[in-house]
């Protein structure tokens, strides 16, 4: 970590769904509880994650990815994680235009950013790999509290995702939902999505997500609505994907691309060990 006790943070969002950022030579071994101290919104900064960036030597060479949620469990991936990612390293290397390659837990990925290190807000995209088949769901009853499902299935992007087709998102209180769905599979979890489709090219999303709970955005569950509607014929291959925290465009293919914004919140530097 930093000299003298202290940790280095920027802080970052992508529509909303929000993480902290550490460069460092190695992840420390407190990190779970690290992220529950910092992520919380009460007595910590806040965040939906914390990302470790390894082993940081001043360039964007080489670096793994990784990333604790909120609730200190780790995560795979995470999309609007890597576009803030990006942005992190373009302003710590004073990159315009970053192309950065990293590894994760799920794979390697590669994050391009549109944009320079003074950039309050950056656009940066991310190949987020092939779409794989996602958990049983042998078994799941989908009660949605009221509302009727429509179709439902998983998908794997690096993460695992359960993604349920419904007339109105916001007629659900997936708060509530949202958990009780992700139960069935336990231990490893589940994001919980609902979709809403408005036509070919655009669909609403609400997502409940693995270790941070009710997020107003959601990269990598984007990527697995926009490609699970796409496969019931309900879209085509370039979907704006609307949320509460805004819009992002998914483009389907053989890998699957997410393009939204970064913007940078602030720095902080914190005292550890």
């Amino acid at each position: 970590m930093g000299e003298n006790g202290t940790v280095n943070l920027t802080h970052h969002h992508g529509l909303c769904n929000d993480f902290l950022v550490a460069l460092v030579h190695e992840a420390p071994s407190d990190a779970s509880e690290l992220a529950r101290s910092l992520c919380d919104r009460n007595s910590g900064i806040g965040a939906d994650g914390l990302v470790f960036g390894t082993p940081w030597a001043g360039s964007a060479a080489g670096l793994t990815f990784t990333l604790v949620n909120s609730d200190g469990s780790p995560a795979e991936v995470s999309g609007n994680g890597l576009l803030c990612f990006g942005q992190a390293v373009a302003r710590a290397t004073g990159a315009t235009d970053l192309d950065l390659t990293v590894d994760t837990p799920a794979g390697r990925r590669r994050v391009v950013v549109v944009g320079g290190p003074d950039d309050t807000e950056v656009t940066a995209t991310v190949d987020m790999g092939a779409a794989g088949n996602g958990p049983d769901t042998h078994g799941l009853a989908v009660d949605l509290g009221g509302p009727t499902p429509g179709r439902h299935d998983t998908v794997d992007m690096g993460n695992p995702h359960l993604v349920i087709e419904v007339d109105d998102v916001d007629a659900v209180d997936l708060g509530v939902v949202g958990p009780t769905i992700e139960a069935f599979f336990e231990p490893e979890g589940c994001n919980v999505h609902l979709v809403q489709v408005l036509d070919q090219a655009t669909i609403r999303l609400r997502p409940w997500e693995r270790g941070a709970g009710l997020t107003k955005a959601c990269g990598s569950g984007a990527c697995a609505a926009a490609h699970l509607v796409h496969s019931w014929g309900l879209v085509d291959e370039r979907v704006e994907v609307r949320m509460a925290g805004g819009s992002a465009v998914v483009e389907l293919g053989g890998t699957i691309r997410l393009t939204g914004p970064s913007v940078h919140i602030g720095d902080h530097e914190v005292g550890h060990g």
